[in-house]
């Protein structure tokens, strides 16, 4: 090879490690959003497309609605914006592969990303908001306050055909708050999650981060919740309760079936013992097998919601009454 030979191809070298790397986005949900915005305008990338999940039927009027991916990409110009009802479907692994990207980046999109995307030059990259291999799979953000874990954070990693098995790229900590709901920590773990893939992102283009291998013996798995699951059982403790509570919202919530009907729980506390039957209401809120739920916010079946001292009000035949007994009307 002549001198001249190898300055050209160390030089198209360099424009090539310098170039933007093609990349498409997938995601649906709001933990997605701050990374994707921050994938729009990082300088390493051109952001070539984006995939979401299509239209579905929201609110009272079961009307249409868009993710907030497809919104946020119309207001930064990414085009197009793709919403396969499938997308290990071969036409959408078609339409994305006809993009030419290099990287696809994944963030809250609750669909499986088939094989033919995962081998990219390089690869397909997932933004998990938990620490790997901690809570792998569909619920992280609830498995985490029901576990009670006093720290939490979000983990990139390289995606394998396991679900969120892959090496790990980089991870982010922060303290969960004691008082948190589910809605406010993957909040606060979307923007963790955005400065995480914006600090990550270039040394992994360049080569500079390897991915390392998940603990094995050190993974736990959640699972999609069903609606049964926000059923508020007294047998078990006022701080699991209490958890519950926080981490259950929006979905599935957290409930009673009282004398009165359902009651819905939104804000509670742990405390103290008043020595009466697990399951049994008093002033203060619900016996549990080893304390007292004391109940702040709650909402009736087709009402609003209300501090619990406003809901006894008219409704005081509800005290002593064991939760779990059967509806009846009021």
């Amino acid at each position: 090879m002549s001198p001249r030979t190898d300055r050209l191809r160390r030089a198209a070298s360099v424009l090539a490690k310098n170039r933007p790397v093609r990349t498409v986005f997938i995601g649906s949900g709001g933990f997605g959003l701050p990374a994707f915005r921050a994938l729009a305008i990082h300088p390493a990338v051109d952001l070539v497309g984006a995939v979401t999940a299509p239209p579905r039927p929201a609110g009272r009027g079961l009307a249409p609605a868009r993710t907030p991916i497809t919104y946020a990409a119309t207001a930064l110009g990414v085009a197009p914006v793709l919403t396969p009802a499938r997308l290990r479907e071969p036409d959408a692994v078609a339409e994305v592969l006809a993009l030419e990207p290099s990287l696809i980046v994944l963030g809250d999109y609750g669909g499986i990303v088939p094989a033919q995307l995962l081998g990219l030059p390089h690869g397909a990259l997932n933004l998990h908001p938990s620490l790997l291999p901690r809570h792998r799979g569909a619920t992280p953000v609830a498995a985490t306050i029901l576990a009670g874990d006093e720290v939490t954070g979000v983990s990139l990693m390289r995606m394998d055909e396991g679900v969120d098995t892959g090496p790990l790229i980089a991870q982010a900590r922060t303290e969960v708050r004691p008082d948190e709901t589910a809605p406010e920590l993957g909040t606060r773990l979307s923007d963790v999650a955005a400065a995480l893939l914006t600090t990550s992102l270039g040394p992994w283009l360049a080569g500079d981060l390897a991915a390392r291998p998940q603990a094995e013996a050190f993974a736990t798995v959640t699972r999609p919740l069903r609606r049964e699951d926000g059923r508020l059982d007294p047998a078990r403790s006022a701080v699991e309760l209490e958890r519950q509570v926080r981490a259950y919202q929006p979905w599935p919530g957290s409930f009673l079936d009282t004398v009165r009907g359902r009651l819905t729980v939104w804000h509670a506390a742990a405390g103290p013992s008043e020595h009466e039957p697990a399951g049994r209401f008093g002033p203060r809120g619900l016996s549990t097998a080893d304390g007292m739920l004391v109940l702040q916010e709650v909402q009736p079946a087709g009402g609003r919601r209300m501090p619990w001292v406003e809901y006894l009000r008219g409704r005081s035949a509800i005290l002593g009454s064991i939760a779990h007994e059967p509806v009846r009307d009021a």
